[in-house]
C-alpha cells in the first residue's frame, strides 16, 4: 500500500516513558532523548504514560513537554500509590477539545479522557466527536485490570467514536497470531511478575488476557466492542510487523518482551488505519523500558467516517 502524502496522514503514538525519563538522581537525559525520538515521529496525538508529577509546580513539566511537541496536554491526576500519571496530548491544528473527563477506577491510574472534534481542511471542527483516552492498567492486580477494561467499554457506548491506547500490563487473547509466544513461566526468574500477570483457572495459572478479551473479543453477535489496531493491521492490512513486542526492553528476569502497549478504536476509526509500527532502536532502548507504538490513519478516510463529508 502506498502511503498518502504527509498532510493526509494522522499520526498517533502511545509510549510509556519510564518515570518521565527522570533518573533517581534527577538527571533528565532520558527525557530529552525521548523528546528527540518523538520529534522525528511528529505525532498529532500522543497517549502518554508514566508522566511524573504532572501537577507539580503548576504543571511546569507537563507544559514543557507539550510545548516541545507542539501539542495541547490533558492529564489525569496521579494517585498516592504512584505519582506517575497518564495524559493525552493533541495537535491544536487538527483537533479542538470539547471536554475532558477523568475516570477514577479506584484500582490504579485514573484514565485521561478528552473529547475532541477533528477539524476539516479549512480548520473548522465538524463531525462526530472522538473520545480519546490514555490508559495504564493496574500493574499488580488482574482483577483490577478487568475492572478497568470494563470501564473503558463505556467509551464506545451509545454509538460513540473512540480511540485509546496505553500500557495494558497484560497479554492479547489471540496468542496464535503473535510474533512472540507467551512466557514460559517455568523459566521466569521473577516470581512477582508471575503472580501479577497470570490468572488462575482451576488448578492452572494462565497468562492474563482478560482486558484484551473484554475490549476486543468477539461476542455472541459476532462483533467486538473495539478493534485492537495491531491485530487489525496484521490480519487485515498484511502488516505482521505490527505485532512486534513493546516491553520490557530492560529486564531479563521476565522472559522475552511482550506486546503489552496497544491501541484500540471503534470500527469507524479502524477503517481509516494505514499502519501500526513499533519503534525500537538504540535511542528508544536508552530512553525507556517500553517502545513507542505508532499508528497512522488516512485523514480523508477518517473525516469521511466521522461525517465531515470531505
Amino acid at each position: 500500500m502506498k502511503e498518502p502524502a504527509d498532510r493526509d496522514v494522522l499520526v498517533a503514538v502511545t509510549w510509556n516513558i519510564e518515570r518521565s525519563g527522570i533518573d533517581a538522581d534527577g538527571r533528565d537525559d532520558r527525557w530529552h532523548l525521548a523528546m528527540d525520538v518523538l520529534a522525528e515521529i511528529r505525532p498529532h496525538l500522543f497517549f502518554r504514560q508514566e508522566l511524573k508529577d504532572p501537577g507539580k509546580d503548576g504543571g511546569a513539566a507537563l507544559f514543557e513537554e507539550a510545548e516541545r511537541l507542539k501539542l495541547t496536554p490533558l492529564a489525569a491526576a496521579p494517585i498516592p500509590e504512584s505519582r506517575n500519571a497518564v495524559a493525552v496530548m493533541a495537535d491544536p491544528d487538527l483537533f479542538t477539545v470539547t471536554a475532558h473527563h477523568e475516570h477514577a477506577t479506584r484500582m490504579w491510574h485514573p484514565i485521561s479522557n478528552p473529547v475532541v472534534r477533528l477539524r476539516d481542511p479549512q480548520g473548522r471542527p465538524h463531525g462526530r466527536p472522538i473520545h480519546l483516552a490514555s490508559i495504564h492498567l493496574c500493574s499488580h492486580d488482574p482483577a483490577g485490570r478487568a475492572t478497568e477494561a470494563q470501564r473503558l467499554t463505556t467509551l464506545g457506548d451509545h454509538g460513540r467514536s473512540a480511540l485509546f491506547a496505553g500500557d495494558m500490563n497484560s497479554f492479547v487473547h489471540r496468542p496464535q497470531c503473535e510474533i512472540q509466544p507467551f512466557p514460559d513461566w517455568a523459566e521466569i526468574a521473577d516470581s512477582v511478575y508471575f503472580r501479577q500477570r497470570t490468572i488462575r483457572i482451576g488448578d492452572e495459572h494462565v497468562p492474563d488476557t482478560e482486558p484484551d478479551r473484554i475490549l476486543a473479543g468477539i461476542g455472541p453477535n459476532g462483533r467486538s466492542v473495539f478493534t485492537e489496531l495491531g491485530h487489525f493491521a496484521a490480519t487485515e492490512l498484511g502488516q505482521t510487523e505490527a505485532l512486534q513486542p513493546t516491553a520490557t526492553l530492560w529486564r531479563t528476569d521476565q522472559g522475552p518482551p511482550q506486546r503489552i502497549d496497544r491501541l484500540y478504536s471503534t470500527d469507524d476509526i479502524a477503517d481509516a488505519l494505514i499502519s501500526v509500527t513499533t519503534v525500537v532502536n538504540d535511542d528508544v532502548r536508552e530512553a525507556s523500558d517500553h517502545a513507542p507504538v505508532v499508528a497512522k490513519f488516512s485523514l480523508p478516510r477518517l473525516r469521511h467516517s466521522l461525517g465531515l463529508g470531505v
